[in-house]
């Protein structure tokens, strides 16, 4: 090779190292070749399909060469990647062949360069499709969700937000919620509120669930709304997503449920009370046969004490009677105040008539010291008590103890009710003690339990804002603990007030 030539096959390293591109880095060392050499074409013709030849072709030439192009092989790690060939009308000097052979390795390195960056280009053109693919069907399923979804940063700024959300009278397009405030979208609510909400989730990391009612669909409807906190990259919460699910017909339906346990509990307790009250019946037998006597006798006005305890002994059976009644008429489900020892009062009322309290001992520990009021349905934690003691009368053993108890808790520094039912019972083995609150799950024998009992307190509870617990060591008995969140009554009250959460005219 002369000097020049190596000259020239240096110059054609420096096009390819100043390029940018590499396809028109090639075509430029294709043309220096040519000039070069004097050829009439250069061309470079790739060996994986799909790539385009580049050739170069000198000015001004229009006639064909008559010799046979000279072809190279362009190799890259053994294999040929592309064939490098000239046609001019002279054969080539062995110093053009060298030049034409150093050319090919040095189209070698770019050739291979661009076979990497070809394939690098297909993989990553295949990931990009492969991840919006991926975001459209995740995107998809939480557009078919029958739920209201919706994102939202620290900023309170929307970032996702449901087809689910769209629909509707109240709804608000895609395009009109993505990117704006949480305030602006859902001007409907209070911005205080709102804004309570979602510091309440990034500030504890915890998922708050509520119920509220609303009339924006004509009827009013139940819903259930969850915020859950989401974390991207870290421990802090960075978003919170809330979804709201129209929960009127299962509300419906677990209220059937309710009632029906609440009536198989009554069936338990008529025998008992048949019982208790043929004692006074017999009482007022006794006295209208002993006025009776007297009429017989000639006494003008039956005495005093006997029609007394006539009175008495009636308006003791009236009671029973309208106590239980009471406890089995569905009621609306209007929240109140009330004290938990009252509940307690009254469920030992009903219970009172059931056989098996009489042969348990029932001890009560009630709260003296303090107020345990709490915002709620009283009705609905009467049935609450009266399941868990007919659980707990029925795996007492005979002369053993229930323990009914009720106390005053703090908890991240505020103040809840707490009522504890114990028994001394064989306990709830460990494997079985997150099953108790599932549905139709019972460890009383078949035929003498639904399943349904702890199911449903645990949904009035959770209805509450409460926990209900249950804490048991097998052979020791069993403890369930409810815990509610203490209410305040309004000063301005002077009656029942309902519940705090107002309902709200965009509640999903």
């Amino acid at each position: 090779m002369s000097n020049s030539q190596a000259a020239t096959l240096f110059d054609l390293v420096g096009i390819l190292a100043a390029s940018s591109d590499t396809a028109g880095g090639i075509t430029g060392v294709l043309e220096a070749l040519g000039r070069a050499l004097h050829v009439h074409e250069v061309s470079l013709a790739f060996t994986e399909p799909g790539i385009a030849a580049l050739s170069w072709r000198a000015s001004g030439r229009t006639d064909a060469p008559t010799a046979a192009p000279v072809r190279r092989p362009v190799e890259s790690g053994g294999a040929q990647v592309a064939t490098l060939s000239v046609r001019r009308d002279a054969a080539l000097t062995a110093s053009d062949e060298l030049l034409l052979t150093g050319t090919a390795n040095v189209l070698a390195v770019a050739v291979n360069r661009e076979a990497y960056l070809h394939d690098l280009e297909r993989e990553l053109t295949a990931r990009v499709r492969e991840l919006a693919e991926q975001r459209s069907f995740i995107e998809c399923i939480v557009d078919s969700l029958p739920l209201g979804l919706y994102v939202i940063d620290r900023q309170y700024r929307i970032h996702a937000w449901n087809h689910k959300r769209e629909t509707g009278l109240q709804g608000v397009a895609r395009a009109d919620a993505v990117g704006r405030s949480i305030f602006e979208v859902l001007h409907r609510q209070p911005a205080a509120l709102l804004k309570r909400e979602f510091d309440e989730v990034f500030a504890s990391g915890r998922l708050q669930q509520f119920q509220m009612e609303s009339n924006a669909f004509g009827d009013t409807r139940t819903f259930r709304l969850s915020k859950i906190p989401m974390r991207m990259g870290g421990a802090a919460v960075t978003h919170v997503i809330t979804v709201g699910e129209d929960i009127t017909d299962w509300k419906a339906a677990l209220d059937r449920t309710a009632q029906a346990e609440k009536l198989a509990a009554l069936g338990q307790l008529a025998a008992g009370v048949m019982h208790e009250i043929n004692n006074p019946l017999a009482t007022i037998a006794a006295c209208a046969e002993s006025i009776a006597m007297q009429a017989d006798m000639g006494t003008a006005a039956p005495p005093t004490e006997l029609l007394r305890i006539i009175d008495l002994e009636v308006q003791r059976c009236k009671k029973i009677v309208n106590g239980l009644l009471d406890f089995s008429r569905p009621k609306g489900g209007g929240h109140e105040y009330f004290d938990l020892n009252t509940v307690v009062q009254q469920g030992l009322f009903l219970l009172q008539h059931h056989p098996r309290f009489k042969r348990v001992k029932v001890v009560t520990e009630l709260e003296e010291k303090s107020s345990l009021l709490v915002e709620g349905d009283a009705d609905q934690l009467v049935q609450v008590l009266i399941a868990l003691a007919m659980n707990a009368l029925d795996a007492t053993p005979e002369q053993g103890r229930v323990v009914i108890r009720t106390r005053l808790d703090v908890i991240n520094g505020s103040g809840h009710a707490v009522l504890e039912v114990e028994d001394e019972g064989p306990g709830i083995p460990r494997a079985l003690q997150a099953k108790v609150f599932e549905p139709f799950f019972t460890t009383k024998p078949t035929g003498q339990g639904t399943g349904l009992g702890l199911a449903i307190c645990y949904g009035i509870i959770a209805d509450h804002g409460g926990a209900l617990e249950l804490v048991s060591a097998e052979g020791q008995g069993a403890n369930f603990r409810v815990t509610l969140p203490m209410g305040v009554r309004p000063a301005s009250a002077a009656s029942p007030e309902p519940s705090s959460v107002a309902p709200s005219a965009d509640p999903v």
